[in-house]
């Protein structure tokens, strides 16, 4: 809060006097430029006239004017302050990772503190010790053998996925897969991709980058809306079955079958981002669609959201028709992902650490996300969480009227980084903010929510 009005009368008046409009100007052009940022509560027009040595009318004109224009809040009893504006002061929300923030509720984040860091290192020591010294030269670009057969197990044990070790590709986390995936299907005539809609921005731009068009497919309570695949031209789409990012809903059974039975049709294929699927908290979560087709369903994950994203550890389960080809992309591009962190997970997973370890943080983060919703329950009644039990974020809903996208802003002015639902989606959809909360201890997390109330105090009742 700027209550120095001295710095007030510098930041207007910096030449000397003024009057009239060009006060007005000044004020407008230090809220949009961010020198005054949204909250800010101005002085009375009173105290300000007689600090800028003019009529007091001057600066309730100028006030009313900025009032009208959406640049200021005045509340009888309340005073005057600056308005959250859609002025281009938050970064977008792929870029947010390279900001410093006081509360960082951004999503894709597992608690970075709990790294299992002495597991880590001896897992290395013992992976190493038994490694061949032909393991040591350049990697087979499908990946580790080791590895590939420990997730052909696991992925089978816990996500029902059909795989043998030869089905499987490990890439530099999910990213390197979608572009490898993305590039072949190029190649193989495809124009576009049909992606959720909302979904992770990047995603779009990935595509794009790759020399196709994303087509969005709206989500609803039961996931994504198949039926609309069929007015596309698209062939292949990237779905988030399980657990949709970012709403969080799963994909109903009917749907499932219905999408499958669309990629027969068109010879299509189905790319499953099984991202965050081994945290459901409340019940297991449903298996891998992968199993209804193993012929239509390229099934990706990767170690991002259960270790740490540093590892830059993916893989998916291709299908035979794509698998030489990816795995010759794979060649080209980078000679094939590092073997001895292939070969240190590889080790957790046979000796049981991995499974610890994941026991070890849905304990940590229901208690978060419990902890989350019960100060929303507290201080914002009226927003309301949705989506399933499960992952590492939330999508809360705002009350109708808010524009999601201004309020992120403002709550960015005050260090806080909570993006908005918006923009995620390229359809109108409701007012909401998508929220991380694995990262955060349950006392941030309630101070994160103490700043959405203190924030939406300033916005007009909708």
């Amino acid at each position: 809060m700027a209550e120095n009005w001295t710095t007030l009368r510098e930041l207007l008046l910096p030449d000397g006097p003024r009057r009239g409009r060009a006060i007005e100007a000044a004020l407008r052009e230090a809220i949009r430029e961010g020198r005054l940022m949204p909250g800010t509560r101005l002085p009375s027009s009173r105290d300000l006239a007689g600090q800028l040595n003019v009529a007091r009318g001057t600066i309730t004109a100028a006030y009313a004017q900025l009032a009208a224009e959406g640049y200021l809040i005045a509340r009888h009893g309340s005073g005057t302050t600056v308005a959250p504006i859609d002025c281009d002061l938050e970064p977008p929300i792929w870029t947010a990772a390279t900001q410093s923030w006081r509360l960082d509720l951004r999503t894709g984040l597992p608690a970075l503190s709990a790294f299992p860091r002495a597991e880590w290192v001896s897992a290395t020591r013992s992976a190493l010790a038994e490694l061949p010294d032909e393991d040591l030269g350049y990697p087979d670009p499908a990946g580790f053998i080791g590895l590939r057969s420990e997730l052909a197990s696991y992925l089978g044990r816990v996500r029902a996925v059909a795989a043998t070790a030869d089905q499987i590709v490990v890439t530099n986390g999910a990213a390197d897969m979608l572009r490898l995936t993305f590039e072949q299907l190029r190649l193989d005539g495809h124009t576009t991709i049909a992606v959720e809609d909302p979904c992770l921005p990047g995603e779009r731009e990935l595509v794009r980058a790759q020399g196709l068009r994303p087509v969005p497919i709206p989500v609803d309570d039961r996931g994504l809306r198949v039926s609309e695949l069929s007015k596309t031209d698209c062939r292949a789409v990237l779905t988030t079955a399980a657990h949709q990012y970012p709403l969080g809903v799963v994909l109903h059974p009917e749907r499932r079958h219905a999408l499958l039975a669309w990629a027969r049709d068109v010879d299509g294929l189905v790319i499953e981002d099984d991202y965050d699927a081994e945290h459901r908290y409340d019940r297991p979560a449903l298996g891998a669609t992968q199993a209804l087709d193993p012929a239509r369903v390229l099934y990706q994950g990767s170690v991002s959201k259960v270790l740490s994203p540093a590892l830059r550890i993916g893989w998916a389960v291709v299908p035979d028709r794509l698998r030489a080809q990816i795995v010759a992309r794979k060649r080209l591009s980078d000679m094939g992902t590092a073997t001895l962190p292939q070969a240190t997970l590889a080790w957790m997973i046979r000796t049981g650490g991995y499974d610890r370890h994941l026991r070890r943080t849905r304990a940590l983060y229901r208690r978060r996300r419990d902890a989350l919703l019960e100060a929303l329950a507290d201080k914002l009644p009226t927003w309301k969480p949705i989506g399933i039990a499960a992952g590492l974020h939330l999508v809360i809903r705002l009350p109708d009227g808010i524009d999601d996208r201004l309020l992120a802003q403002a709550l960015a002015a005050r260090g806080v980084n909570a993006p908005a639902l918006a923009d995620y989606a390229t359809n109108d959809t409701f007012p909401g903010l998508v929220v991380g909360y694995a990262n955060l201890t349950p006392d941030r997390l309630r101070a994160a929510v103490a700043e959405f109330a203190q924030v939406t105090a300033l916005f007009p009742v909708p």
